[in-house]
């Protein structure tokens, strides 16, 4: 583990020790590979949320603690399809077309389904739901999601006996996604959930946020959101839902398993590799030389610690 520390005695990771390092080697070879197209996309504004989507405040939800701000979670993104920089999504996710969109519900399942989009945002009623967001570089947001329980559609499908595990397949088209160019994941990005985390009712299918259908940077137009879990556990631009027997193979935990555990709990406990995962920087809110924020457990969630009684959470990290 390498962690720097300045001169005021913080924590000062620099862009290659929070980035893979495959993923910050290749960062340069895939703009190259963007060429005048990437020059062409430049200054193109970031794809608008545009359409408003009503939804009721569930009060049980909420945070006491200064909301981000729209500008800052629509533009400082992890979206690897559309560039490995925090900037990337947001200049060049316009080209993902989020209708028609169909979602496939399959796998160890009694009813199957093939949802559209219209499907998806009357399946059941829409919650604005203020989550902490913890990305597992060490920065964080408050973001008001809109959504329903993940569970409304599990029992929708009626998994049999076999379903252990939730497998999550995102969109990967070369011609909407330009990143897809760089070989940084396996693609389609997958993501995991065990059959009980997935149903626990923080676990939220996510449709909007801001008050707004999701912006194309932030996963448009479905996104998992597992708050109690770093960012990337929250798959963007799904298209396929399965429910299997084994741990699905995840794209982070297939690309550096010794930095990325499939579980990935938010735990100030345990660090990544590369540097500590004790405190956070709160984007927006703090100067990026103010004094850190300390991480909580579960990312304040405490309410699922009993999904992992009895579970070496360094080992399950």
């Amino acid at each position: 583990m390498l962690i720097r520390h300045g001169a005021n005695g913080l924590d000062l990771p620099y862009p290659s020790e929070i980035t893979p390092q495959s993923v910050y080697q290749n960062r340069r070879a895939f703009l190259h590979a963007m060429g005048a197209g990437g020059l062409l996309l430049a200054g193109v504004p970031a794809a608008a949320a545009g359409q408003s989507l009503a939804a009721k405040t569930n009060q049980a939800y909420t945070l006491m603690e200064k909301t981000t701000s729209f500008k800052d979670a629509s533009t400082y993104n992890n979206f690897y399809e559309f560039g490995t920089d925090k900037s990337d999504p947001a200049q060049n996710a316009h080209t993902l077309k989020t209708r028609p969109w169909v979602v496939s519900i399959e796998g160890e399942v009694k009813k199957p389904l093939q949802l559209d989009l219209d499907a998806l945002l009357k399946l059941a009623p829409l919650e604005e739901r203020v989550y902490r967001l913890r990305c597992v570089e060490g920065w964080s947001m408050v973001i008001p999601w809109i959504g329903y329980s993940m569970s409304e559609l599990i029992k929708r499908v009626e998994p049999n006996g076999q379903a252990k595990f939730v497998e999550f397949v995102t969109l990967a088209d070369k011609k909407q996604m330009p990143g897809i160019a760089n070989p940084v994941l396996e693609w389609p990005y997958v993501e995991g959930l065990r059959l009980d985390e997935a149903n626990h009712p923080l676990c939220l299918l996510c449709l909007g946020m801001y008050g707004q259908v999701l912006p194309n940077q932030n996963g448009a137009p479905v996104r998992l959101i597992v708050p109690w879990k770093y960012g990337f556990k929250s798959a963007k631009s799904i298209v396929k839902i399965r429910f299997v027997r084994e741990q699905p193979k995840t794209a982070w935990n297939l690309s550096a398993p010794e930095e990325y555990g499939f579980y990935s709990n938010v735990n100030p406990e345990v660090n990544h590799p590369r540097w500590s995962q004790a405190s956070e920087r709160r984007i927006g809110e703090d100067g990026f030389f103010t004094k850190k924020r300390k991480t909580l457990m579960f990312n304040g969630y405490s309410q699922v610690a009993g999904l992992y009684t009895g579970m070496d959470l360094r080992k399950f990290y």
